[in-house]
């Protein structure tokens, strides 16, 4: 397993606007070690790593990987939010911006939504205040729809499909909204704006 080096000590530490003394202030050590751990001459105790990702405002995974995530999406809006799925146990993770996230010993990358094709269409039949939601998708356990998802302005609503059983659902309608399907072989599709009907 990789661990902090002294170049994301120094790059975290600089922009947070700390001088080395500052820093080591924060977590209690000398200047002189904080000198040493960037330029690795010397690296931080294990269990130090929380009081120096905290003073640093980041999490310990950032510290560890050197790699910031930034969330873009501010404002909250669920339509612009992100799906991480991880591609040894298929878990699923919905973020509102982006994060660092890892499953299976695996650093998560957000799902790119896929270009739509015929393979992935979703049949969707608004009926009274629902919308049904289905597919001719295969449904094997090599190759199957994960999960369809409908995302609004104000909420989620997530339907969880499994290998060898129908694959279809009714979401409750809550407004013009997205359609979301994932495929355990092709990734992420973007298949429907779900439009409330009047």
């Amino acid at each position: 397993m990789a661990y902090i080096t002294g170049q994301t000590v120094k790059t975290l530490r600089e922009k947070k606007g700390l001088t080395q003394r500052a820093l080591a202030e924060k977590i209690g050590v000398s200047d002189k070690a904080v000198s040493k751990w960037e330029t690795e001459k010397g690296l931080p105790d294990i269990s130090l790593l929380p009081l120096l990702a905290d003073a640093l405002g980041v999490s310990v995974a950032e510290l560890l990987t050197g790699e910031v995530a930034v969330n873009r999406n501010r404002s909250a809006q669920l339509k612009r939010s992100l799906f991480y799925v991880c591609p040894v146990c298929g878990n699923m993770i919905y973020a509102l911006g982006e994060g660092a996230f890892s499953c299976c010993g695996v650093r998560l990358q957000p799902a790119e939504v896929e270009a739509n094709d015929e393979a992935h269409r979703l049949t969707v039949e608004p009926i009274e205040d629902e919308l049904y939601v289905h597919t001719d998708h295969p449904m094997e356990k090599g190759h199957y729809i994960s999960f369809v998802a409908y995302v609004t302005d104000n909420g989620l609503q997530l339907c969880k499909w499994y290998p060898e059983q129908a694959a279809e659902t009714r979401f409750k309608r809550t407004g013009d909204g997205l359609l979301y399907t994932y495929c355990n072989r092709h990734g992420l599709f973007l298949i429907d704006s779900a439009k409330r009907k009047t």
